[in-house]
């Protein structure tokens, strides 16, 4: 009876009785304002001034509904007026209601339907396209994504599964290069490689161990990037289906770097070659 007690309010009545608040979704979104739409997989949030300016510029984007602040509408009115738009003015409280709890929306949130993938056949000749064999951390892949818009990369293909949702977090971090670098997702990624060497492609994959280094690699276009996970690398099946393996030499004495700088490094040292090539 004494624990009974103690658990019972001033009006005599169980705390388990009363109203509990709202739990958080699975982005960090309190229950009592998700819509069934935000379940919904065909559709993508987009959260930031970058990524939703981008959005809005791009023809390839189909945009739904946007939540904004006075200020961030004000600072997108061409873009909004363009898109023929309305913006849903709201407030900083509830838009950080709305997402993950440290999200840096900056008064912006953005309801999209997902780009589409392209084809393996549609890639271009003489292109350039990074590989990405499960790399799941989507800080990384979008930091690859905002590199590979900075190199104008042709494509980026990832896998079905063991790759994040080109939403949220993902696309805060590319900064808007979602828009600008078309994905071509692929359901078994050692085929896919397969047929980019069918294509002509020549295939490097990024490997700590390689038996040379990128610098010393002979280059020539078309050319795919394959990089790995942190930690794990590339698989076996990705690395028997690359033409040539090739390591990064690092100088300092931290000798490794995580995948997203190495793929910057990689695409500066690739497009310096092949610019000496030619």
């Amino acid at each position: 009876m004494a624990r009974k007690d103690q658990t019972q309010n001033r009006k005599g009545g169980d705390r388990r009785d009363r109203p509990q608040p709202p739990r958080r979704g699975p982005e960090g979104q309190r229950g009592r304002d998700r819509r069934p739409e935000e379940r919904n997989p065909d559709i993508v949030r987009l959260w930031g001034f970058h990524p939703v300016r981008e959005a809005l510029r791009s023809k390839h984007r189909e945009v739904l509904r946007l939540w904004a602040t006075a200020e961030a509408a004000s600072r997108l009115q061409s873009e909004i007026s363009a898109r023929g738009i309305e913006a849903r003015l709201t407030t900083l409280e509830d838009l950080n209601q709305r997402l993950p709890q440290d999200a840096v929306h900056q008064g912006l949130l953005l309801e999209a339907k997902p780009l589409a993938s392209i084809d393996l056949a549609d890639l271009p000749e003489k292109g350039t396209v990074l590989v990405l064999d499960q790399v799941t951390d989507p800080h990384n892949v979008g930091a690859i994504v905002r590199t590979a818009a900075a190199f104008a990369v042709d494509a980026i293909i990832t896998t079905e599964r063991h790759s994040p949702a080109m939403t949220g977090v993902l696309a805060k971090s590319a900064s808007g290069g979602l828009e600008h670098v078309p994905l071509c997702t692929v359901v078994n990624l050692a085929r896919a490689l397969e047929t980019l060497g069918d294509m002509g492609y020549l295939r490097v994959g990024l490997d700590s161990d390689g038996p040379a280094s990128l610098e010393d690699t002979s280059l020539s276009r078309p050319l795919a990037l394959v990089l790995g996970a942190e930690g794990k690398g590339l698989r076996r099946l990705s690395r028997e289906n690359c033409d040539v393996l090739a390591r990064l030499d690092m100088p300092g004495a931290i000798r490794s770097l995580n995948v997203s700088n190495a793929c910057a490094v990689a695409l500066t040292i690739a497009r310096l070659k092949l610019l000496s090539e030619t």
